[in-house]
């Protein structure tokens, strides 16, 4: 799988040798293939075709480049090279013959699309059709009718009652539920492996994948649940020290279950400190949840004034809470100027490569640059040791992706979240005004990134990079999640065209769904063995099997009304 055979002939009567590069790898150092002996001597090797190759053939004698060339190959294809010599005199050629044809990789994620598409069209359609029957006036009589949406997404959903829209019970926001089980599905797909397919696997180092985008979401939608869980209990009349104790106890919890549970695994043997990861994923989201709750305990229960006209009306979801700007501008101050002023032993100042072979292989210690270091210096070996820039940037060093620098940037991602929570409530009611704001937050946003970025993978000021949780990446990660949260809340919220499912059910149960599939989800029935392993028809279905059971699962604890809460 994810793999292809080139056989190289030497028609020449000197010995040849054949480099590679990955064309996603940057500015990488070329590694040896494989050496073709000369007089009609041949010799294969096994070439990746998840990204783009340059390879070149030079001679053994001179040094001199022979041949290059770039081509992505096809799975299971199987390819011939000739070297010889061409009809001009002294003049060496290589031309490429196809011995096999590759099958199509992408035919098993077109089927399972196709079938998706079937069953998310049957969601929303019955539903609909189903409302539909209750638009004459007659059955309206005898139909419940919704009320509109509060902002309360703190608890299970209440019954609604429709003697009167004075007893009417408020519901949920359902689009921030369904956004959060979007997240989640979409992250426990890609933790199966997501049908072995690259683009949903994280990217090797800089760059975007599918993969990339589910954890910011996640930490997006925590900011917006803060702010609107908060105002609720501020309306109920919870103080400050219960608001702090229910803090503590929830971050405790996070931080229990990320450095015991998710950290075990049976052939690890009993709980041990010597492979113990200290940061990771619960971990992240647990402070990412403190710092935020902290900024809303203490400088976000300001009450919105009245609707009078005052010249900072347009921003008065800004400015009602400065000091939260204050200190979220503080923290990433301090990221830019670790990040880029740092110094760190023998490597550039600001240096934000993966190293290894990398960068011409002049930095191979310098994994992550200030990032890695502050981690190396603070964790040693208890952090993850199979970074993804590993297999092709053939780094050395450990590098964790929930580091401590990156939480930094995590906050901010957070507080982007908390921003959309402050938007719903100054405006609430005025649903235009709610999703104008979304879309210039995502427009200001998304511009910000492309400047950083330079629109490139590689070459801007700051690139969009996952590992390093980088400033762009966040940046734009922000401009995605105000789009679809703006786009579900339309869909779902305002004209009621869907109502989240199947999202909104592990959207009411991520910590269980999530803890659920990370400590069992690679035992059966969720996952097994898998016997053909030479396509990917086996592992995108055993990933969408494991993930629509997590699914199912959590529906079934919604009809119980089970919900787990910390």
């Amino acid at each position: 799988m994810d793999q292809a055979l080139l056989t190289f002939h030497n028609l020449l009567t000197e010995e040849m040798y054949v480099l590679y590069t990955s064309d996603h790898c940057y500015k990488c150092v070329p590694q040896h293939l494989v050496d073709v002996k000369p007089n009609n001597n041949n010799e294969s090797a096994v070439v990746g075709t998840k990204f783009a190759l340059t390879i070149q053939v030079q001679s053994l004698n001179t040094n001199t480049t022979i041949c290059r060339w770039s081509q992505t190959y096809e799975e299971g294809g199987q390819y011939s090279v000739w070297i010889q010599m061409s009809e001009a005199p002294s003049d060496v050629s290589c031309f490429q013959t196809v011995d096999e044809a590759p099958h199509n990789a992408n035919l098993p994620l077109l089927v399972a699309t196709l079938l998706l598409a079937i069953i998310a069209l049957l969601f929303v359609l019955v539903p609909y059709i189903y409302r539909r029957r209750c638009t004459s006036d007659f059955i309206k009589t005898i139909c419940c009718q919704g009320s509109q949406s509060s902002v309360d997404n703190d608890g299970p959903a209440d019954c609604e009652a429709a003697d009167s829209p004075s007893k009417a019970k408020p519901t949920r926001l359902l689009s921030l539920d369904a956004f959060r089980g979007f997240s989640l599905t979409l992250m426990v797909f890609v933790n199966y492996g997501g049908g072995g397919y690259w683009f949903f696997q994280h990217a090797p180092w800089n760059g975007l994948t599918v993969a990339d985008l589910v954890m910011p979401w996640f930490v997006f939608i925590i900011g917006t649940s803060v702010v609107l869980a908060f105002r609720s209990m501020q309306r109920r009349g919870v103080s400050r020290w219960q608001l702090l104790r229910k803090i503590t106890w929830r971050t405790v919890v996070l931080l229990l279950l990320g450095f015991c549970f998710l950290n075990y695994s049976p052939r690890d043997g009993p709980l041990s400190w010597s492979w113990l990861r200290i940061p990771g994923v619960l971990q992240r989201l647990g402070f990412t949840y403190f710092v935020l709750s902290l900024l809303q305990t203490f400088w976000g229960q300001n009450e919105i004034p009245s609707r009078a006209h005052h010249w900072w009306n347009p921003v008065q979801d800004v400015l009602l809470y400065w000091p939260q700007w204050l200190i979220v501008l503080l923290l990433e101050t301090v990221w830019l100027c670790v990040t880029l002023l740092m110094p760190v032993p023998n490597c550039p100042t600001g240096y934000l490569g993966a190293g290894g072979i990398g960068d011409n292989g002049l930095y191979p210690e310098c994994t992550g640059g200030a990032a890695g270091h502050v981690d190396r210096w603070m964790f040693g070996d208890n952090m993850f040791r199979y970074p993804t820039c590993k297999e092709m940037y053939q780094t050395t060093q450990p590098f964790d992706p929930e580091g401590l620098l990156g939480t930094i940037n995590s906050v901010v991602m957070g507080f982007l979240g908390m921003q959309a929570g402050k938007i719903i409530i100054c405006y609430k009611g005025r649903n235009l005004h709610i999703l104008s704001r979304f879309l210039v937050w995502a427009i200001v946003l998304g511009i910000s990134a492309a400047i950083l970025s330079k629109c490139t993978r590689d070459g801007g000021f700051i690139p969009v990079n996952k590992n390093l949780w980088s400033l762009s990446y966040v940046l734009c990660m922000g401009c995605f999640s105000f789009l679809l949260l703006g786009a579900m809340y339309f869909v779902i919220d305002i004209q009621s065209w869907w109502g989240g499912q199947p999202f909104i059910y592990p959207g009411m149960n991520s910590i269980f769904v999530y803890v659920g599939h990370s400590l069992l989800g690679f035992y059966f029935p969720f996952s097994w063995e898998m016997r053909f392993q030479a396509s990917h028809w086996e592992w995108l279905f055993q990933s969408l099997w494991g993930t629509a059971l997590w699914v199912l699962i959590a529906y079934f604890l919604y009809r119980k009304k089970f919900f787990l809460k910390i």
